[in-house]
């Protein structure tokens, strides 16, 4: 049943992430008649509103302005007015500030609607050929080298398709520390131009991500799907760990190389590992 969009509610509405033609008839219904639209980029947004011929006018909340923009916005929808939210594309809340709003609004008990749309996490995970029955998305990883890779090790064992975006110019990075913490053999599938006219999906090892990139200069925005890790044995407790590590340096095998070779048994990330390690007194007196 079409309604008219009801006073003092936030709208969540789904853009395209990419085809124009992929966006819903609620949500084109939603943004014409709604009393302002919270847009991540107004020049992008207006882009798709002149498409769509939609007039509603726009008010800009980003990551830069969310903290100053939210209490006003808040403020519009106590005094009635309807706003639609919207990111440059996909659904707005996911990797971007979407969720202070909605979650001020919910602390505020103003009523929050989703207006379901594209996202190109889900978009790449269906098309994957990975398995879909269990997955996590991890966003955008931590564009510093260490902290990417600090990050990566607490993901080493897990066993679900994992998801990631990643920008072109941090690609061949990404790529090399995945292969050095979770090895070159891993299943990658690369999908970048999502719902566009050079839509593509990449798929192989992460090994031969790094060769074909090394031909390749990366371009566009990435979706990266991952294989998870389902383990070949049970993974050990920590005091299973210890007695391993505290038995393999007794065997003249360094802190460092035992930690390093008992890591992918264990949920614990290397740097635990390595600190249970050097807790252990070969030498008690």
């Amino acid at each position: 049943m079409q309604t008219d969009p009801k006073p003092g509610t936030l709208y969540i509405v789904g853009t395209p992430i990419g085809n124009l033609e992929d966006i819903t008839l609620r949500a084109v219904r939603i943004l014409q008649n709604v009393d302002l639209i919270a847009a991540e980029d107004t020049r992008h947004t207006g882009k798709l509103l002149q498409h769509l011929q939609v007039k509603t006018p726009q008010t800009s909340y980003h990551e830069h302005n969310s903290s100053s923009r939210i209490p006003e916005l808040i403020e519009h929808l106590q005094s009635g007015k309807a706003i639609a939210l919207v990111s440059d594309a996909g659904m707005p809340g996911i990797s971007d500030p979407g969720y202070e709003l909605v979650k001020a609004c919910i602390e505020a008990t103003i009523p929050v609607v989703p207006i379901p749309g594209a996202s190109a996490a889900i978009t790449a995970l269906s098309a994957a050929g990975l398995p879909t029955d269990k997955f996590v998305f991890e966003g955008f990883l931590p564009a510093k080298s260490q902290q990417r890779r600090e990050h990566l090790e607490t993901l080493q064992t897990e066993s679900r398709t994992i998801i990631f975006y990643e920008s072109p110019h941090r690609l061949r990075d990404t790529l090399q520390d995945l292969a050095d913490i979770w090895g070159s053999d891993r299943q990658i599938v690369m999908a970048r131009e999502l719902t566009k006219l050079y839509e593509e999906f990449w798929r192989g090892s992460i090994g031969d991500a790094i060769a074909h990139y090394q031909q390749k200069e990366p371009q566009g925005e990435y979706t990266l799907v991952l294989a998870g890790n389902p383990p070949s044995q049970p993974l050990l407790t920590e005091a299973q760990l210890k007695a391993e590590l505290e038995q393999l340096m007794r065997q003249g095998i360094s802190r460092s190389q035992a930690s390093r070779q008992l890591n992918k048994y264990t949920a614990l990330n290397r740097r635990q590992v390595y600190q249970i390690a050097l807790a252990i007194d070969l030498n008690p007196e």
